[in-house]
């Protein structure tokens, strides 16, 4: 990874910190109707034990800013409004005490309704994120001949300068695009035009295989040139995937520390039935905080020596596995009970790290 990353100022949404070297934040969206309080609790403390850090609700009518209060004194991480089209919703959220807004300027339609909703911000001191999406560009930036990344760019210039003429700077940017390489320039030009945080996020990724991919390779790209702030996984899928698969980009990166699990691909050479058995210790360690480096390897080419490096690992063969700590081989393991063993290992190892203090 680039050792540099762009230094951005800092924007506070709660008392998660954005920028200026805070470590970049994972957030989501709920899928429920806002106006359902314990449905949309519900699932945002479904998001907060996975390890999201804001949240972001659809507020498209009156109906969802009255639940908002509500919503907000039941959930520990920032509450995020997202506003369209009605400058109303937006100024009502505030005085419900969202502690972030999300708008489109483009889609709010007249100037002075915008700076309506800078004004009432800057009262309540909550920042906003311009969002400028491929889709729904202003007319005259759809239309441009220069490209959609300049398009967006321009797009989110005119915005910033807007609320900049205003006195107010407690801004966070997103360009986001379906497509992959237009976002990617979007935000390369962006970031070399302004100093504010930048949220990033492929939008309207796709369903869960798809849009992982996509998100991996667009966010990926531009975190490792240092670029990024927060990020948002956009999935057609339950939101919880969307925090696991921001998570498993950053960590991939370097960028969070946590359990990285490293297991073959299987082959013919593959004595044991592995994907299961993968697949069953992933989702033993998604509560896992720690950064341990386990392996679940299945052949005796690769596998013991990969076991080795890693902290804990199993190297699987015909009905029997060796279950590795610190590179040491342990104990001979009946195929039945591999999980379990392992788990134990890791279990201990955690506490090891967690008694240490070095699981951030």
């Amino acid at each position: 990874m680039s050792s540099l990353r762009r230094l951005s100022r800092q924007v506070k949404v709660g008392e998660v910190k954005i920028g200026g070297g805070a470590p970049i934040s994972v957030q989501s969206m709920t899928t429920t109707k806002t106006e359902d309080v314990q449905s949309t609790v519900a699932q945002i403390k479904e998001l907060e034990a996975v390890g999201c850090e804001l949240v972001r609700v659809a507020v498209p009518d009156m109906k969802a800013v009255a639940a908002l209060r509500d919503t907000k004194k039941e959930v520990d991480i920032p509450l995020i409004a997202d506003i369209h089209f009605d400058y109303r919703l937006a100024l009502a959220a505030m005085e419900a005490g969202v502690d972030k807004i999300r708008i489109n300027p483009g889609n709010i339609g007249d100037q002075n309704r915008v700076g309506m909703i800078v004004e009432k911000a800057r009262e309540k001191r909550i920042p906003i994120r311009i969002g400028v999406n491929a889709g729904s560009l202003h007319k005259k930036y759809a239309e441009a001949r220069e490209g959609q990344a300049k398009a967006l760019v321009d797009s989110a210039l005119e915005y910033i300068k807007f609320c900049e003429d205003l006195n107010f700077c407690d801004i966070v940017v997103s360009v986001k695009a379906s497509s992959v390489p237009v976002t990617i320039d979007a935000y390369k030009m962006l970031a070399t035009k302004v100093d504010y945080p930048l949220h990033l996020g492929i939008t309207e990724a796709g369903t869960l295989f798809v849009g992982a991919v996509k998100s991996a390779i667009g966010l990926g790209v531009l975190l490792n040139e240092g670029i990024g702030d927060t990020i948002r996984v956009s999935l057609t899928a339950d939101p919880v995937k969307e925090i696991k698969v921001g998570l498993e980009i950053l960590k991939t990166l370097g960028l969070r520390r946590g359990p990285e699990l490293i297991s073959c691909p299987t082959c013919g050479r593959c004595e044991i039935d592995l994907i299961p058995l993968a697949e069953e210790v992933e989702r033993r360690i998604s509560h896992c905080r720690a950064p341990i480096k386990i392996a679940v390897m299945g052949c005796v080419v690769n596998g013991p020596g990969e076991a080795r490096e890693a902290d804990v690992g199993i190297a699987a063969g015909k009905g029997a596995g060796l279950l590795f700590a610190r590179g040491e081989v342990i104990r001979k393991v009946p195929e039945r009970n591999l999980i379990d063993a392992l788990m134990k290992e890791i279990k201990k190892y955690e506490e090891e790290i967690l008694t240490r203090g070095e699981e951030n």
